[in-house]
């Protein structure tokens, strides 16, 4: 790590040198063109490094197979739970109960105290695998409630599939020290068409975020953050057609630190900027592995860029160390395993047991 640091900041230092000596108007040759790509790339990989460290990352990015509650896909099923029904502090401490058939059940939080928020305190072991939380055995009793979740704003408004409307807006602490955030918004209407937002923060200042916006143009976005910084993002703007599920692609943009790469429809060429100022001198190609509607760096697409000087490099070489754990995060961002596993489950357990 502090190798890396110390080439991150040898290229800042030539980086600025070469902008200096650049011309005024913004444009860069081929060497420090370069140069400004390559710091882009490894600030984004030691920030995905950082992240990666996180404990939150290993908690928010938890996958045990299973989809977000929405996703289901019961016709039948009607629920609304609001945060006043599920709100108070709760501990992790199964018991057997009996229903009024004489059927054991296991109630798995007790209520032990008033609260606005819906905190739980359970074990971490048992969050990170979300799997353990239905099943009970002996030795559980020997854990430790050292993972809290505090829900400051919760709804779960399901009718079916294509109507639902949802709000998540939490943060994580483990033994008393707050480890990150997750807010998740969702909403879908026949009428309305979908529209989904979640986000995860970090210690450390990074955050992560995902957007979508379905209608006639439906817009797309990926991005991780350092503070109010772009370290990387992925738009995609789609024009709606009647063959292609998520709409004919009208323009792409990937941004990488102060790089972005542009590709709108149209048009035969893909242009690469830095800050804004488009670099005429250097051809980008766009290769998509297979026809795939959602393509993007971390899936199927691949980035090539010409130099002036003949020389070559792609987006793949450039953030190799960080591509799989990007593809984990925004994987992770749209499907929040996270919110269905743990969240919702407990939200039910204590819904249908309070009411």
């Amino acid at each position: 790590m502090k190798k890396q640091v110390r080439l991150l900041l040898t290229i800042t230092l030539l980086t600025s040198f070469f902008w200096g000596c650049s011309k005024n108007d913004g444009l860069l040759d081929s060497s420090s063109l370069k140069l400004v790509i390559n710091q882009s790339a490894l600030k984004l990989n030691k920030s995905v490094a950082d992240i990666t460290s996180t404990q939150a990352y290993n908690i928010l990015t938890v996958s045990d197979g299973t989809l977000k509650s929405a996703s289901t896909t019961d016709s039948v099923y009607r629920v609304y739970i609001g945060l006043n029904k599920i709100n108070g502090v709760y501990e992790y401490k199964p018991v057997t109960e009996w229903d009024r058939w004489g059927f054991s059940l296991i109630r798995y939080f007790k209520r032990t105290a008033d609260n606005k928020q819906m905190i739980v305190k359970m074990p971490l072991k048992k969050v990170k695998n979300p799997m353990s939380l239905r099943h009970y055995s002996p030795a559980d009793s020997s854990l430790t409630n050292n993972f809290s979740i505090a829900v400051s704003d919760y709804y779960n408004n399901y009718n079916s599939y294509w109507d639902y409307e949802y709000l998540l807006d939490s943060k994580i602490s483990i033994d008393g020290t707050e480890a990150g955030s997750l807010y998740m918004k969702s909403l879908v209407r026949p009428l309305k068409g979908r529209h989904y937002t979640s986000q995860y923060a970090f210690s450390g200042g990074y955050t992560a975020n995902y957007k979508f916006d379905s209608g006639d143009t439906t817009i797309y976005r990926f991005a991780i953050m350092d503070g109010s910084e772009v370290l990387y993002k992925e738009e995609r703007f789609t024009i709606k057609n009647d063959t292609a599920r998520f709409g004919r692609e009208h323009q792409y943009i990937l941004t990488i630190g102060d790089v972005q790469i542009i590709r709108r429809s149209g048009t035969h060429s893909v242009q690469i900027a830095v800050n804004g100022v488009i670099q005429p001198n250097a051809v980008v190609t766009v290769i998509d592995r297979e026809d795939e509607q959602e393509a993007s760096v971390t899936n199927k697409r691949e980035i090539q860029i010409t130099f002036e000087d003949g020389t070559t490099t792609t987006i793949s070489a450039l953030i190799d160390n960080s591509v799989e754990n990007i593809r984990t995060i925004f994987k992770s961002l749209h499907q929040v395993y996270f919110a269905a596993s743990i969240v919702d489950w407990i939200a039910y357990d204590i819904y249908y047991h309070r009411n």
